[in-house]
C-alpha cells in the first residue's frame, strides 16, 4: 500500500487518561494545516460501533472475544483507515492492534501468535507510523475509572488481568521501540501535552522534509 498520510495511535491501559488527549493532539495538527482523521477501536464504522457495544458489555468466549474484535478491525481497516491515508490525511485512532496483543494476548493470557495471524490476515503491511503508550501505575488507573464512569465488562477485570495486560504493552514496546513515545500518564495534563505537543511538531516536520 502506498501511504501518503500518517497512522498515529494511542495505546494504554484503561485508565490511564490518553483518550482525553485526542481533540488536543487534533488540534495541534490541524494548527500546522494537517489534515486528520480521529477515529477509535472497537468502532469507527457503524459496524464497528455495533460490534463496540458487545465487546464491551456481552460475556463471551475468549476466541470470539478475538475474532470480533478483528472482524470490527477489518472493516474500519479497509473503510476507513486506508482510505483516509491514501488521501493524505492523517488518522488518529484511540488503540489499534497492540490493544488485542495486550488485552486479549496479555489479559486474557491468549499468547501473541493467534493475534499475529490475524494481524497478518486483517492488515498485513499496515502498522502505526508512530503510537504513544500512556503509562500509568494500576492503582491511579483503578481509582481513575471509579472516579469517572460506569465499568464496562474490561475495566471490571482484576488486577492481575491488568498487571498481564500492562506488560504485553511494555513487551510490545520492547520488540519495536522506534515506534513508540512512553508518557508518564501520571503527570498533569499540561505536562502532558506539552510533550504531546513537542512530539507531533517534530513527526510533522520530520514528516514534511522527507515529502520535499
Amino acid at each position: 500500500m502506498t501511504q501518503q498520510g500518517l497512522f498515529l495511535t494511542l495505546e494504554g491501559v484503561d485508565g490511564a487518561g490518553k483518550s482525553t488527549h485526542i481533540p488536543f493532539m487534533k488540534q495541534v495538527l490541524q494548527d500546522h494545516n494537517i489534515p486528520v482523521v480521529v477515529t477509535r477501536e472497537p468502532g469507527g464504522t457503524p459496524l464497528g460501533e455495533s460490534l463496540r457495544e458487545l465487546l464491551l458489555q456481552q460475556p463471551m468466549r475468549l476466541k470470539t472475544e478475538c475474532l470480533l474484535m478483528f472482524a470490527a478491525r477489518n472493516e474500519h481497516t479497509q473503510t476507513r483507515i486506508i482510505p483516509a491515508l491514501k488521501k493524505g490525511q492523517w488518522v488518529l485512532c484511540d488503540r489499534y492492534t497492540d490493544a488485542s496483543y495486550a488485552y486479549q494476548g496479555g489479559g486474557r493470557a491468549l499468547g501473541a501468535e493467534q493475534i499475529r495471524v490475524l494481524e497478518q490476515w486483517v492488515h498485513a503491511g499496515l502498522q502505526p507510523n508512530r503510537t504513544w503508550l500512556f503509562d500509568v501505575p494500576l492503582e491511579l488507573a483503578r481509582q481513575r475509572m471509579l472516579n469517572t464512569r460506569v465499568l464496562d465488562r474490561f475495566e471490571k477485570e482484576d488486577v492481575e488481568f491488568f498487571i498481564r495486560t500492562q506488560q504485553a504493552y511494555y513487551d510490545r514496546v520492547h520488540q519495536d521501540p522506534q515506534r513508540f513515545y512512553m508518557v508518564d500518564a501520571s503527570k498533569d495534563i499540561p505536562t502532558i501535552q506539552k510533550q504531546l505537543k513537542t512530539e507531533l511538531i517534530e513527526l510533522i516536520e520530520n514528516w514534511r522534509n522527507a515529502h520535499t
